[in-house]
C-alpha cells in the first residue's frame, strides 16, 4: 500500500472523527514517504487530543516534532509556526527555545508582528523587561500591522514594561539569584494561595457602591438629573474599583507571581532551584495544579533529576537581528585589500 493511500485513509478516519486512526494511517504514509507534508500535519494534529483538552507530554512532543519536520519541508506554513509556538511554550514551559523558535520564524517572515509580539511575551514573563521593551520598541520602528487582539496585546505589555521599569531593578525577581528578596516574600505567603481580584474587588468597591445606591436619592434627589448623576457616579466607582483592586491584586500577589516565574525557570532550564519547604507549599500546589499536564510531567521529571544551578549562570537569548542577514541589511566586513607590490 502506497504513502498516498495510507495517506487517504487518514484523511478519511480524521472526517470521520476517528483521531488514532487517522493518526495511526498518517504514521504509516510518512514513514513510506518521510516527506509527504500532509501526512505529517495530520501526524501533528491528530496526536492532540480535542479542542478544551491539554496533551500530555509525550503527545506535546509527538505533534513538536511532527511540526519541526513540516517547518523543514515547508517553512512558509504559518499555521504551523504557531502551533510549534504554542507547544513550546504553553504546554511544555521551553521558553527559551520559544524564543528562538519565533526568531527563525523571522527569518521567513520579517515583516509578520506575531514573532516580535511573542517574543516580548515570552521576556516578560521570564522577567527580562528591558529586552522585552525592545522587542516592542521593534514594532513601531519597522511600522508593522497587527490585528485587533495582537494590539491589545501590544497594548498590556507596553504598560507591564512600564510599570516593571517604575520599579528598581533589584525588585525585578530574578529565580538564578539564590539570596534575592524574592525568595522571602515567597516563603512568608507560601502557606496560602494567591487573593483573586474578583474577590479584593468585591470588599473594596461593592460597599462603596451599596452606600451610593442607599444615599443617592438623600444627597441628588429625584428625577432625570439625580439619576445621570448617580449612574455616573457608579459608572465612576466602578472604574477606580477595577483599577485599584487591581494594583491591589499584583501588589498582594507578587510572591505567588514570583514563585510562578521560579517554576516557570525550572521548567525552561531544567534546573531547580526551588526549596523543598517551598516545593511541598500551599502556594506551589496551587500553581502546580493550574498549569498543562505535559509541563506538569515534565516538572517532575525535572524534580526527580535535580539537576544544581550551575556557578555564574546568567540568561542568553538568541540573536534577535539574524534575520537582517537573510534580508541583506548586514554587510559582511569588508575583506582586506593589499597593494601591489613591485620589484623594484
Amino acid at each position: 500500500m502506497s504513502a498516498e493511500h495510507h495517506y487517504l485513509n487518514a484523511v478519511e478516519a480524521y472526517d470521520e472523527g476517528k483521531t488514532e486512526e487517522a493518526y495511526e494511517e498518517a504514521r504509516k504514509a510518512v514513514k513510506l514517504d518521510p516527506e509527504h507534508i500532509d501526512a505529517w500535519q495530520l501526524c501533528a494534529e491528530t496526536i492532540l487530543p480535542p479542542k478544551g483538552e491539554k496533551p500530555t507530554l509525550i503527545q506535546a512532543a509527538k505533534s513538536l516534532a511532527a511540526v519541526r519536520k513540516i517547518i523543514e519541508l515547508d517553512p512558509n506554513r504559518t499555521a504551523m509556526w504557531m502551533l510549534g509556538g504554542r507547544l513550546l511554550s504553553d504546554e511544555l514551559g521551553l521558553l527559551s527555545e520559544g524564543l528562538q523558535w519565533w526568531q527563525d520564524l523571522r527569518h521567513h517572515l520579517p515583516k509578520e508582528v506575531t514573532p516580535l509580539v511573542e517574543q516580548a511575551s515570552l521576556l516578560a514573563d521570564m522577567g527580562h523587561y528591558l529586552e522585552a521593551k525592545y522587542r516592542l520598541d521593534t514594532i513601531i520602528e519597522e511600522n508593522m500591522d497587527g490585528g485587533p487582539s495582537q494590539i491589545a496585546k501590544i497594548h498590556q505589555l507596553r504598560n507591564q514594561v512600564i510599570a516593571a521599569a517604575n520599579l528598581q531593578p533589584s525588585e525585578h525577581f530574578k529565580p538564578w539569584e539564590k539570596h534575592h528578596n524574592g525568595w522571602g516574600a515567597i516563603e512568608s505567603k507560601m502557606g496560602k494561595g494567591p487573593v483573586s481580584e474578583s474577590f479584593l474587588f468585591l470588599i473594596t468597591t461593592v460597599p462603596v457602591l451599596f452606600a451610593v445606591v442607599i444615599f443617592s436619592r438623600q444627597l441628588a434627589g429625584e428625577g432625570w438629573g439625580a439619576f445621570c448623576l448617580t449612574s455616573l457616579i457608579v459608572f465612576a466607582t466602578v472604574l477606580f474599583g477595577m483599577r485599584t483592586s487591581k494594583k491591589m491584586f499584583h501588589n498582594i500577589n507578587r510572591p505567588a507571581f514570583n514563585l510562578l516565574r521560579a517554576m516557570n525557570f525550572e521548567a525552561n532550564t531544567g534546573y531547580s532551584v526551588i526549596q523543598e519547604d517551598i516545593r511541598t507549599s500551599t502556594l506551589y500546589m496551587y500553581i502546580m495544579q493550574r498549569k498543562p499536564v505535559a509541563w506538569q510531567e515534565r516538572m517532575i521529571k525535572i524534580i526527580e533529576d535535580n539537576s544544581p544551578l550551575p556557578k555564574n549562570w546568567k540568561p542568553k537569548f538568541p540573536d534577535f537581528d539574524s534575520h537582517l542577514d537573510d534580508m541583506g541589511f548586514i554587510e559582511d566586513g569588508e575583506e582586506d585589500t593589499f597593494e601591489q607590490f613591485e620589484e623594484e
